[in-house]
């Protein structure tokens, strides 16, 4: 079936980038504050690098067992209660944050923004359901954008809010939440049609069936690989660059939720307006290891920056890297079946989630291993240079599967 007449597709496009918008500036509000919670309730600065890894390698364990559930249940059920059901829940679990007395409690907040979280799972799909295969790259761009334009406002308000108190940025985020949800409620038109919905199935639904879609081509396979690396090395922001900033720089939650704004606007930017003529001239794959490419060297600038100006600077190449992710989903997507593009989204939140598990706990462990009196790993920007590292190898296996996926056409 073909996607939506251009004018009803328009306007699908419009609202689910407004719940996007909505949905990730309340998760963004928190990032310059909850590491700061976390070293409040655990009463101890040098532990407060490996507290916050280990919850986001929580959040990131219950995406991974989730997101193929909710995926699956999106192709059986529609897109839109999928969504609702969620972003409802998410409000729900940032007032229990809010409220969160000791980190058992915001353990189980986290757990809960795991699930509730997956929703992103469907804001894929329903991408894929509205736009044709050959403009799903920009269709995922302007997701991207409008994730960043999440984060641009999010940080900022939550820096502002987290100098009057710690708690004040989750209530703003349970609010914004429960816009999203009133929003969805009333103007979120459905995108998969009765005709075109799969029966949900457990084989399909748990990560491991999910995961077992990424090996029914090769070429699918090693870009689920490159995925995975990219997710691995993103995690390295959300496990360590708060303290690092702090501790290098001397930056609080002010400068540090200014920055990130800074990087949604650059993020925004490349997303939302070079994905589509870069594609167009590059095309995806090209376009993808260009993205990889310039981000392993920004990450790599930034741990060499010796001051928080020329850190500033190295964002700037870093910013290229939004180009990697549209590009990738787009590739994936045109390798699978219509009914199938729910599941395939689950099978590449779990992947992510995997990286986001593993991820923190090791940059959270090279972190703490780079910093204190007596550091066993005497360089501070460690864990930046190894996620350079990882970006490289991912732009190398990018490049590589495609020259195997052009030899195969070929043959």
């Amino acid at each position: 079936m073909r996607p939506p007449s251009s004018p009803h597709r328009t306007g699908a496009i419009a609202f689910i980038l407004v719940t996007a918008l909505l949905d990730v500036m309340s998760m963004g509000i928190i990032i310059p504050v909850l590491p700061q919670l976390i070293e409040q309730l655990s009463g101890s600065t040098s532990a407060a690098g490996l507290w916050n890894g280990l919850f986001v390698a929580l959040w990131a364990a219950m995406q991974f067992l989730c997101s193929p559930v909710i995926g699956s249940l999106s192709d059986r059920f529609g897109r839109r209660p999928v969504i609702l059901v969620s972003v409802a829940g998410l409000a729900l679990d940032f007032m229990l944050m809010a409220l969160a007395p000791n980190l058992w409690w915001l353990a189980l907040g986290r757990i809960l923004a795991g699930v509730t979280s997956s929703s992103f799972t469907s804001t894929f799909a329903y991408m894929a359901d509205i736009t044709p295969p050959d403009k799903r790259a920009r269709g995922y761009g302007l997701i991207g954008a409008a994730f960043s334009g999440g984060f641009v406002a999010g940080p900022l308000l939550g820096g502002v809010l987290g100098e009057i108190s710690l708690r004040a940025p989750f209530w703003a985020a349970a609010a914004l939440s429960a816009l999203a949800f009133v929003y969805g409620l009333f103007v979120l038109p459905e995108s998969l049609p009765v005709e075109r919905r799969m029966a949900f199935s457990w084989r399909r639904a748990n990560p491991f069936g999910a995961l077992k879609l990424l090996r029914s081509h090769p070429e699918l396979s090693s870009l689920a690989i490159v995925n995975f690396l990219l997710y691995f090395a993103h995690h390295l922001f959300s496990a360590v660059f708060v303290l690092y900033a702090g501790d290098r720089y001397g930056w609080g939650a002010w400068q540090v939720g200014t920055l990130l704004a800074l990087v949604g606007v650059m993020d925004m930017g490349v997303q939302g307006l070079l994905v589509g003529p870069v594609v167009k001239r590059l095309g995806d794959r090209t376009t993808m290891v260009t993205g990889l490419a310039f981000g392993a060297v920004g990450i790599m600038a930034m741990g060499l920056a010796p001051t928080g100006w020329l850190f500033v600077a190295a964002m700037l190449p870093n910013a290229l890297w939004g180009l990697a992710m549209p590009t990738i989903q787009s590739l994936m997507t045109q390798r699978v079946s219509e009914s199938e593009q729910g599941q395939l989204q689950g099978a590449n939140n779990s992947v992510g989630s995997i990286a986001g598990i593993l991820s923190p706990i090791f940059f959270g462990g090279i972190y703490s291993l780079s910093v204190g009196a007596k550091p066993m790993l005497p360089f501070i920007g460690s864990a930046f240079l190894i996620a350079a590292a990882v970006l490289g190898a991912a732009a190398l296996l990018g490049w590589a599967a495609g020259r195997q996926g052009q030899a195969e056409a070929l043959s």
